[in-house]
C-alpha cells in the first residue's frame, strides 16, 4: 500500500495528512490524483488507490461520519439506488435495455472544483476497486456515457446546441447577504469560502422570482426551454421556502404542467444566512414558509425563523421535487426563443398558465405566431384594404374544409367588425328604406332608427335627406312578411337559432328579396364557430351547394375566441365582383384598413382548426346555380356619391396574386420597427388580466399633446379612439353633414380624406392655394373662401402637411385661427401626419395654448384636434387614432354619428400607453425616433436628386414621409404600354402618368387628382430599404421608356 502512486504519495497515510491541512490541500490532493485516473497508463493504479482508501477510512470508523469530512476536508459516501421492482432507476434501466438507444450525461456546475470532484466519482465509478472497467449491456462503461464541464447553468449545452431528453438540477435559492461577492471572477483557485458559497447562495437574475430567492432557478428553467426535447422532463429539487404555490407557478407561468414527484422536511442548513429573506419580507407582503423543527405543521416568517434560530433553535422548511413538462413544446420553445433574443424584459410580464387548457389550446401557437412575426420581420407589411392575404386565404379554406364551400380568397372581404360592415353596406348603396334585424341595430346611427320617412317617391330607391331603418324580428315569417309590405331596398338579417341548421327560411328570405328587388345582407355570426367540429349552418349548407345568389352577402363577425371576447374582425362573403370590389372600397374609404394584429390573431384560430385536417384530394362536387325567372324589378344600385368617387377616385392599386407593386402610394411606415414597440406588442398579448388602468392612454396622450404641440387639454374634454384616424375623420364629417354644414379643406390636402368626404356626401368647399407658398393655406385664402360658406368646418392638417411635407409656422397657424374665429368655425386640426420634421431649421413649432388664447368672435367657433401615433413615435406600422373634443365642440344631438365606431382593442391601448411612456422617458424610442427623422432625410435627399434629373419639379418637403413633384419634361410627351400582349400609346398629362408609370414600371404613385393640385404628383418616403432602392430605379427606368 506504501508505494501505490509511484512518485505522488508514499502511502495513503501521506495522502491523508496532506489533506488535514485545509480545504484548498484536500483539494489539490485529490485533483493530482484525478490527473492520474484521467491517464490510462496511471489509471489503473490510481483506482486501486480509491480502493484502499475508502478501505482505509471505513476500518477507522471515520467514512460516512461528519468526522471524515471536519477532519480530511472530504468524504467518501456510498449511495444506494431503488432497484426494486417499480423503483424508478429499475424503470429506467429496464426501458434502457429495452431500448437500445445510447445515452449521454452532462454533469455541469459552475465552481470549477465540484466539476474536478465529479470526475473523480465518475472514475470510481466506471471502475470497480481493482480496476477494472465495468461494462453494461451495450459494452459501454460509465466513461462512454458521462461528461462533467464547468458550466453556468445549461451554457454548455446552449452553447454546443445539445439537447436533452432530462434536465435535474438543484440550485440555491437564497441571495447572497454579500451582493458584491457574486460578481467575482469564478476560478478554480478563489477562495474556499467564496466556492463554497455558491451552493447556499445565488445573485440577481433580473426576474420577477428574484423577490422570493428564485430567480437562479427561473434562469434555468427558460435555458431549459432552449434545450429540452419537446417531450423531455425537467426535474427541480427546491426548497419550500418561498410556499408551494409560488414554486409551482414559477414553472406553470412559463408554458410547463407541473407534478410534485416527493416532498419532506429538512433542516435548514446552518452555515446559510437566511437575512436576504428577512430583508425581502420588510418590502413585500409575501411571507416565506419555515417550520420549528422538524415535527412542526404551522408555517412561520423569515424574520421569526431567523430570530428563532439565532436563539438556538432549529428551524427547517420543506423540501419538494417538482417535475415538469412542456405544454405546447413548440411553441412555447418559439415563444422563449424570441424573448432572448432582446426581449428579456418581458419574460416577468409573459404568463402561460391556464386554468382551461382550450384557452391554453388558442392563446399559445398565437403567441408563438406573433413571436415568429416579429421575430423575422423587421417591419409589417403593406396590406390591402380587401384584408390580409393569408387570412382570407385560410377563412376560404375552412370554408371549403368544414363545410364544404368552395370559395376562393377572392371571394372573402375583410372588416374590422360586423357593425362596421353593416354601416359600410348601408352607406354604399344609401337606401330610401331598409330592413334590420333588431339584434343587428345597436351600433347604426341614431338618425336612421328614428326617421319617419317610409314611403316611396316615384323612382325614388336611394335617400337623399338620409337613410331610413325599421327594426324587425329575428324570425324568417315575420320578417318576410315585412319585406312583402314596406318593400324595402335592402334587407340585414339574421337566421334565428331554431330556423337555423336546414336552409330553408334562407331560401324563402333568398325568394322574397329577388320578387321585391331587395338586396340581402344575411348575418351568420351566432352560428359560425371556430371549432374542430362546428355545429351545421343551413346558409352554409345552401352555399356548398348553390352559388351565392348576385343580390346577397353574407356576414359573419368573428368574436368566438376563448381568450379575448372583445377582439373583433368580421368577413364579407360575396360572388359578385362588382358589389364585392365595392364592398372591400368602402372599408378603405370609411376606415383605412383592419387592424393586421386582429387579422393574425384570428388567421392563427383557422390555421391551427385547418391543421387538425387531412388534405381532401376528391374534387368539391359541383355547385348547381338555381333557375330562377328575372323578377322584371331593378335591385338598388350604388349612391351617386359612391359611384362617384368609386369611378373617379384614386384609390389603392389592387395587387394581382403574383406581381410584387412598390407602394409609394400608402400613408404607411415600412421603416424596421424598433425593438421597443416590438416588445409592447408582445407584452400586450402575452400578460393576463390586464387591468383598465394599465390601457388608459389619455393621461399619457394628454401630456405627449402638451409637448408636441404646447395645448393644454382641459380634464372635460373628450378623447375618442379609434385604429386609424380616417375613420375618426369620417365621423367629424358626418357631424358636419347632419349639422348641414361645409367641410373646407385646401386644395393640396390628403387625397383619402377628400374621397371618403365625397363618398359621405358631404358639401365640401375647396380653398385655392398657391404654388408661390408651397400649396399651404394663407390667411387670405382662408378668409376669403369663408365669406361665403355658411356653418363652416375647416380642415387644417399640420403641423406637417399631408402630402407636400411642408410646416405651417406657429404665426401662420395663429393667423388661420384667428380667421376661423371670425367666422364662427368649426377647426378640425388634424396631426396624423405630423411628429417628423427632419428639415425643422428656423421651424420653433407650435404653441397653440398662445394661438388660441383671447381668440374671440363667433360662439360657434371651436377646435378639435385629430392625431395618429404611427408618424410621431416610430411603431413600424402599428397605427392608432385619437380625436380630443374641446367641451363644446359638438351638440350632443351628434353625438351619434360616433355610433359603431371600431375602438382600438385593450391589447393595443395597453400597447400605446406603453410607447407613450416610454417617449416620455426619453429612451430607448426617442433614439430610434431620432434614427428614423436621419433616414427620412437622407431619403428625401435622394428622391429629390433622382426626381430632379428626371425632369421633375419637386417641392421639399421638411417634415413627414411625402413629397410632392410634377412631372414637367413629360407633360405632353408620348409612351408606349403593353399589358396582356397588346400596346397601346398614350399623351402624357398629370392626370395619367400616374397609370402609366404604374403599368411601365408597377411603382405605384399618387396622381394629381390625388393630391388635389393640378399636375403634381405625390412619393412617400418610408419604403423598405430594397424597395426604395427600386423604387428609384422605376424613376429611373420610366425616363428612359418616355424617351
Amino acid at each position: 500500500m506504501a508505494t501505490l502512486l509511484k512518485g505522488l504519495y508514499g502511502s495513503i497515510d501521506d495522502f491523508l495528512n496532506l489533506c488535514t491541512h485545509s480545504g484548498d490541500s484536500a483539494y489539490s490532493a485529490l485533483r493530482s490524483l484525478l490527473e492520474r485516473l484521467e491517464d490510462p497508463n496511471t489509471r489503473t493504479e490510481a483506482r486501486v488507490f480509491l480502493s484502499h482508501l475508502q478501505k482505509k477510512l471505513h476500518s477507522d470508523g471515520e467514512l460516512s461520519s461528519h468526522h471524515c469530512l471536519d477532519k480530511y476536508h472530504f468524504q467518501i459516501q456510498d449511495i444506494y439506488l431503488d432497484r426494486s421492482e417499480g423503483g424508478i432507476f429499475r424503470e429506467s434501466n429496464y426501458a434502457l435495455l429495452l431500448s437500445g438507444i445510447s445515452i449521454s450525461v452532462y454533469g455541469l456546475d459552475i465552481n470549477p472544483r465540484a466539476v474536478k470532484i465529479s470526475w473523480i466519482n465518475l472514475y470510481l465509478n466506471a471502475f470497480d476497486e481493482n480496476g477494472q472497467p465495468v461494462y453494461d449491456t451495450e459494452n459501454k462503461t460509465l466513461l462512454d456515457r458521462v461528461e462533467f464541464y464547468e458550466s453556468d447553468l445549461l451554457s454548455y449545452c446552449r452553447d454546443n446546441h445539445i439537447e436533452l431528453e432530462r434536465i435535474v438540477g438543484c440550485i440555491p435559492q437564497i441571495l447572497n447577504p454579500n451582493p458584491d461577492a457574486m460578481s467575482k471572477l469564478i476560478t478554480e483557485n478563489a477562495s474556499e469560502e467564496f466556492l463554497h458559497s455558491l451552493s447556499n447562495y445565488c445573485a440577481l437574475q433580473g426576474f420577477v422570482e428574484d423577490q422570493f430567492g428564485l430567480g437562479l432557478i427561473a434562469r434555468a428553467v427558460e435555458e431549459g426551454i432552449e434545450v429540452i426535447k419537446p417531450m423531455g422532463i425537467m426535474i427541480f429539487n427546491m426548497g419550500g421556502r418561498p410556499g408551494q404555490g409560488v414554486c409551482k407557478r414559477l414553472f406553470e407561468r412559463r408554458g410547463l404542467s407541473v407534478n410534485k414527484l416527493w416532498q419532506t422536511k429538512i433542516l435548514q442548513a446552518s452555515d446559510t444566512d437566511i437575512s436576504a429573506l428577512v430583508e425581502i419580507e420588510k418590502n413585500n407582503p409575501h411571507r416565506f414558509e419555515f417550520f420549528m423543527g422538524l415535527v412542526g405543521d404551522r408555517p412561520i416568517c423569515a424574520r421569526t425563523a431567523w430570530a428563532f434560530g439565532k436563539a438556538g433553535g432549529r428551524i427547517s422548511h420543506a423540501l419538494s421535487v417538482y417535475s415538469c413538462q412542456l405544454r405546447h413544446p413548440n411553441e412555447v420553445k418559439k415563444i422563449f426563443a424570441f424573448l432572448k433574443n432582446g426581449f428579456h424584459d418581458i419574460s416577468n410580464s409573459l404568463d402561460l398558465s391556464f386554468e382551461d387548457d382550450s384557452v391554453a389550446d388558442e392563446k399559445i401557437p398565437f403567441l408563438a405566431y406573433l413571436a415568429g412575426v416579429l421575430k423575422d420581420s423587421s417591419r409589417f407589411p403593406y396590406e390591402p384594404p380587401t384584408g390580409n392575404k393569408r387570412f382570407r386565404d385560410l377563412i376560404a379554406s375552412f370554408m371549403k374544409t368544414y363545410h364544404h364551400v368552395p370559395l376562393s380568397a377572392d371571394n372573402v372581404a375583410i372588416f374590422p367588425s360586423r357593425a362596421t360592415a353593416i354601416e359600410n353596406s348601408l352607406r354604399l348603396f344609401t337606401p330610401r328604406l331598409a330592413i334590420v334585424d333588431e339584434h343587428l341595430t345597436r351600433n347604426l346611427p341614431k338618425q336612421w332608427l328614428t326617421s319617419l320617412e317610409i314611403e316611396q317617391t316615384r323612382d325614388s330607391k336611394t335617400s337623399i335627406n338620409g337613410i331610413t331603418v325599421i327594426e324587425a324580428p329575428r324570425q324568417s315569417d315575420l320578417m318576410i312578411e315585412l319585406i312583402k309590405k314596406l318593400r324595402p331596398q335592402v334587407v340585414v338579417t339574421g337566421i334565428a337559432q331554431f330556423e337555423a341548421v336546414t336552409s330553408s327560411a334562407l331560401e324563402h328570405l333568398l325568394r322574397v328579396t329577388r320578387e321585391i328587388g331587395s338586396r340581402l345582407f344575411i348575418d351568420i355570426s351566432d352560428q359560425f364557430e371556430l371549432s374542430s367540429l362546428p355545429s351545421s349552418i343551413g346558409v352554409l349548407k345552401y352555399l356548398a351547394r348553390t352559388p351565392l345568389p348576385p343580390h346577397v352577402a353574407i356576414i359573419c363577425g368573428l368574436l368566438k375566441n376563448q381568450v379575448y371576447t372583445d377582439l373583433e374582425v368580421a368577413f364579407v362573403i360575396s360572388e359578385e365582383h362588382t358589389i364585392f370590389d365595392a364592398l372591400t372600397r368602402s372599408v378603405e374609404l370609411l376606415q383605412g384598413n383592419t387592424a393586421l394584429i386582429s387579422q393574425y390573431y384570428y388567421g392563427c384560430l383557422f390555421h391551427e382548426l385547418l391543421s387538425f385536417q387531412l388534405p381532401d384530394r376528391r374534387q368539391p362536387a359541383e355547385r348547381e346555380a338555381e333557375d330562377v325567372e328575372a323578377s322584371g324589378i331593378d335591385m338598388i344600385g350604388f349612391s351617386s356619391s359612391a359611384i362617384s368617387v368609386l369611378s373617379q377616385a384614386e384609390l389603392s392599386v389592387r395587387v394581382p396574386e403574383k406581381s410584387s407593386l412598390l407602394h409609394m402610394d400608402v400613408d404607411q411606415i415600412f421603416l424596421p420597427t424598433p425593438t421597443p414597440v416590438k416588445a409592447a406588442i408582445f407584452e400586450s398579448f402575452a400578460r393576463q388580466n390586464v387591468t383598465e388602468s394599465e390601457c388608459d392612454v389619455t393621461p399619457s396622450l394628454r401630456q405627449f399633446i402638451k409637448n408636441a404641440y404646447n395645448l393644454s387639454v382641459e380634464h372635460s374634454a373628450e378623447f375618442i379612439y379609434a385604429d386609424f384616424p380616417l375613420a375618426l375623420f369620417n365621423k367629424l364629417v358626418l357631424c358636419c353633414i347632419e349639422e348641414c354644414g361645409s367641410l373646407c379643406m385646401p386644395a393640396g390636402s390628403n387625397g383619402n380624406y377628400v374621397s371618403a368626404a365625397k363618398f359621405l356626401n358631404a358639401h365640401i368647399v375647396s380653398i385655392p392655394t398657391q404654388a408661390e407658398v408651397g400649396f399651404k393655406l394663407t390667411e387670405k385664402q382662408l378668409s376669403s373662401a369663408l365669406e361665403t360658406v355658411h356653418k363652416p368646418w375647416v380642415y387644417i392638417c399640420g403641423p406637417t402637411i399631408n402630402p407636400t411635407g411642408l410646416l405651417y409656422s406657429n404665426e401662420e397657424m395663429k393667423s388661420l385661427l384667428t380667421v376661423c374665429a371670425r367666422y364662427g368655425a368649426r377647426v378640425i386640426i388634424d396631426t396624423s401626419f405630423s411628429g417628423i420634421e427632419f428639415n425643422s431649421q428656423g421651424w420653433d413649432g407650435w404653441n397653440l395654448d398662445a394661438s388660441l388664447a383671447g381668440l374671440t368672435g363667433n360662439p360657434s367657433f371651436s377646435v378639435c384636434l385629430l392625431g395618429g401615433l404611427f408618424v410621431k413615435l416610430p411603431t413600424g406600422g402599428l397605427a392608432y387614432g385619437f380625436l380630443v373634443l374641446k367641451p363644446g365642440f359638438l351638440a350632443d344631438s351628434f353625438r351619434s354619428s360616433f355610433s359603431g365606431l371600431n375602438k382600438p382593442h385593450s391589447t393595443i391601448r395597453y400597447t400605446a400607453k406603453k410607447l407613450l411612456e416610454l417617449e416620455e422617458q426619453k429612451g430607448d424610442l426617442t433614439g430610434a425616433a431620432q434614427v428614423q427623422e436621419k433616414l427620412l432625410a437622407t431619403r428625401l435627399k435622394r428622391l429629390k436628386e433622382t426626381l430632379e434629373n428626371c425632369g421633375w419639379e419637386v417641392i421639399e418637403a421638411r417634415g413627414g414621409v411625402s413629397v410632392i413633384a410634377k412631372p414637367c419634361a413629360y407633360l405632353g410627351k408620348k409612351i408606349k404600354l403593353e399589358k396582356d400582349g397588346s400596346t397601346w400609346e398614350i399623351k402624357l398629362d398629370g392626370t395619367n402618368i400616374r397609370e402609366a408609370m404604374l403599368s411601365a414600371t408597377g411603382l405605384c404613385i399618387n396622381g394629381a387628382s390625388w393630391t388635389g393640385i393640378p399636375d403634381y404628383c405625390r412619393f412617400t418616403l418610408a419604403l423598405e430599404d430594397g424597395d426604395f432602392d427600386r423604387a428609384l430605379g422605376c424613376i429611373v427606368k420610366f425616363k428612359q421608356l418616355v424617351k
